[in-house]
């Protein structure tokens, strides 16, 4: 790739971000795009509505401010603990750039330019050079300059786990004054047991109280018992559904329900009573499913197990409850809302088969991926489009085509490939048997994250430059080798995909461009008033994104330093953007408890590891063999340095300690509000499925009572 190819890239990719940060901040102003735009604002009744229509059309750059100003406690507050650790891991690399950037542009890229391995370098049209000449290739066998980059590799490694060790630390003691700071929640006081073993002539729900009752009888409070609701939970979300919807237009015009009945029902002309009487049978049939699962034999042998303090739970959950292992099985108990239901029905054999399905499902997903990683590698190669498909011949001798199908589509079409890879494995995770939506979004980031690297990173490497170079079939020992070979060549791929797709990902994000087409379809359509939900942050989407551009900054620093700059802008595009997009767009739904924290870690930690086998590879090439060895304990420090923060800090991650327990425990002996608490605690864990629904106004039908011990409806 051409150094006139990068700069056209930058160009064309700077005068983008600049015409639609101005566009941006003219759309937001629009009333009809608040709810794109500001919904967080739009539903605590912060957002003002401009009279002046005039400014309105007017580009302002306050909102970049308004972004920047708000504290990190501030944050916390509106966001939860997993907006900080976010935005932490996006202030980390910047901090970690801005090292490396110091040193890869100022010392590392100088001596790379004036290297001689590679073609004199055209001081008189820097356009006409290769960017190869900005890479370590350009380095002879054996230069003395080399130790330069050896120096650096140190230097970074050292920063890098110095800031880990730090933000580990601060993420843990965060944890814990989150806990300190939030009022008590449902799940602080709850485990949930499995495997609970059948009694003759006895329910699960008696067995459960009885057999809690002889071992935990001072901390004891109630417990839920789990049923299969399957069925029954589709059945009441449709309900639920079709309720809200015509509700909402009684509501919103009385006069043209009559006039104009929803299409929901087949009659052109129904009558308004006709509402009531449908709504009236749904009710009625649904609860006749909930006495019907309610019934014995239909439940789960699992329950939610609640207690009168937080240490009484912690003891329960961590001590072993009876001699035989396979029974009475604890594990915590998410929050209330955020219960992933349906796999509580599912047996044992059920979950260990989907386990195994999932895992090849993701097999092919990885290996269907290759196809569009092939076709952009294809690309890239001039010559071999040329051979495939000679009548494109004359199209690709013109500058301006061959640069942007060299420096621009293969990016461009990579991205968009990538954007359907973060709903798919949230659907695969869904089915892997997690307790809780929070779970399965660590699960599907985990994945994701993995995804990307082997099939960006790696299989770009491989399917590109080293394509033609190495077999199929790699040789474990000669595995550094052949890296060192292959990713340095894709240095100039790797340049434009940071310009390209980390530039655009972040102004994708700030534009929210689907629920911003979907709006507009639906004002185009028909214009309504329903009711909308405030969003909630993907993580699973968006941290493995800025994982791996972590991963190719530490990767090519030493390679390529050119790739710094582009790295850095992109982190501060991230930093200004989600901060803007946590404060008026992203409400958070479920709370980890900074829990995304270790895989961040751990995946620096692999991109150090990587970064070092790299390096001994290139030194081994370049015939500097104390180089070579001295780099080899690299990486056994670095995995030491890992081990340590995870015997260190992660039993923070794992359990709140006895100490931090007791003392909310004793605060919480003061406080008025708890015996409402422990109230709403007996029915917190009740599933939504069984709780009374009233959706007419009829009060005469006996099966309006509560199935189960719970006092308030839900619609």
């Amino acid at each position: 790739m051409l150094v006139s190819a990068l700069l056209m890239s930058v160009g064309i990719n700077s005068c983008l971000c600049v015409l639609l940060f101005i566009l941006y901040s003219i759309l937001r102003k629009q009333p009809h795009n608040y709810e794109v735009f500001l919904p967080r604002r739009l539903v605590a009744g912060t957002s003002k509505r401009r009279r002046n229509k005039v400014a309105r059309y007017i580009p302002s750059v306050r909102w970049i401010w308004k972004s920047w100003r708000p504290s990190e406690e501030e944050l916390m507050a509106s966001s939860g603990l997993d907006g900080v650790v976010f935005m932490r891991m996006i202030t980390f690399s910047l901090k970690v750039f801005l090292f490396a950037g110091i040193i890869g542009v100022f010392v590392i890229l100088p001596v790379n330019v004036f290297g001689d391995q590679l073609t004199q370098i055209n001081f008189s049209d820097w356009s006409a050079n290769s960017l190869d000449i900005f890479s370590v290739v350009n380095l002879k066998t054996r230069s003395p300059w080399l130790w330069v980059h050896f120096g650096a590799i140190y230097l970074v490694t050292a920063f890098v786990c110095c800031l880990l060790y730090l933000e580990f630390r601060y993420i843990g003691m965060k944890r814990i004054e989150h806990f300190h700071s939030s009022k008590p929640q449902p799940n602080q006081f709850t485990i949930l047991v499995r495997n609970v073993p059948s009694s003759d002539g006895a329910t699960v729900s008696d067995t459960v109280d009885r057999f809690f009752r002889e071992n935990h009888s001072s901390t004891y409070l109630s417990h839920v018992v789990i049923h299969r609701t399957s069925k029954l939970r589709s059945v009441v979300d449709n309900a639920k559904k079709l309720y809200k919807k015509v509700h909402h237009k009684k509501q919103a015009d009385p006069q043209r329900v009559k006039k104009t009945p929803m299409r929901f029902f087949s009659r052109k002309d129904t009558p308004e009573g006709h509402y009531e009487k449908v709504l009236q049978e749904l009710e009625h049939n649904i609860r006749l499913g909930q006495a019907e699962v309610s019934s014995p034999g239909k439940e789960v042998r699992a329950a939610f197990v609640s207690f009168k303090s937080r240490y009484g739970a912690a003891m329960a959950l961590h001590m072993p409850q009876s001699v035989n292992p396979t029974y009475w099985l604890t594990e915590p108990a998410p929050e209330p809302h955020d219960v992933h239901w349906p796999f509580f029905s599912a047996s044992f054999m059920q979950k260990w088969l989907s386990k195994i399905v999932i895992a090849f499902a993701c097999l092919i997903l990885t290996a269907l991926f290759l196809v569009p990683v092939v076709l952009v590698q294809g690309l890239t190669n001039l010559s071999a489009l040329e051979y495939f498909f000679p009548f494109l011949t004359l199209i690709l001798s013109m500058k301006i085509v061959s640069q942007i199908i060299t420096g621009y589509l293969p990016s461009l079409i990579l991205q968009t490939s990538l954007k359907i890879v973060p709903p798919i494995m949230e659907f695969l995770s869904s089915f892997q048997g997690h307790i809780c939506h929070s779970d399965i979004q660590k699960s599907a980031c985990n994945k994701v994250i993995w995804f990307t690297i082997w099939n960006v990173f790696f299989a770009t490497v491989f399917s590109g430059s080293a394509f033609y170079k190495l077999s199929v079939i790699l040789d474990p020992k000669e595995i550094l080798f052949k890296l060192a070979v292959a990713v340095p060549a894709q240095a100039s791929f790797f340049i434009a995909y940071v310009v390209t797709t980390g530039w655009t990902d972040t102004l994708t994000e700030l534009f929210r461009v689907v629920p911003f087409m979907v709006s507009y379809v639906k004002r185009s359509l028909e214009p309504t008033e329903e009711e909308f939900e405030v969003p909630p942050m993907r993580y699973h989407r968006d941290t493995p994104r800025v994982l791996f551009f972590g991963l190719l900054g530490i990767t090519y620093f030493f390679l390529a330093p050119l790739i710094l700059p582009f790295i850095f802008l992109y982190f501060v595009l991230a930093y200004i953007i989600y901060r803007n997009q946590f404060i008026n767009v992203y409400e958070p739904k479920y709370e980890t408890g900074g829990m995304f924290w270790p895989m961040i870690h751990y995946t620096m930690i692999f991109s150090l590891v990587l970064m070092h086998g790299i390096a001994i590879g290139l030194f081994a090439l370049k015939k500097m063999e104390l180089a070579t060895y001295l780099l080899i304990p690299l990486p056994v420090f670095t995995l030491l340095f890992n081990e340590f923060c995870r015997k260190r800090f992660m039993p923070i991650f794992t359990a709140y300690p006895a100490e931090v327990l007791t003392k909310r425990d004793r605060e919480d002996q003061n406080d008025p509000r708890m015996g409402e608490f422990y109230d709403n605690l007996v029915s917190a864990y009740q599933d939504p499925a069984l709780r009374p629904l009233r959706f007419s106004g009829s009060r005469n039908d006996s099966l309006t009572s509560p199935l189960l011990s719970s006092t308030s409806s839900e619609v």
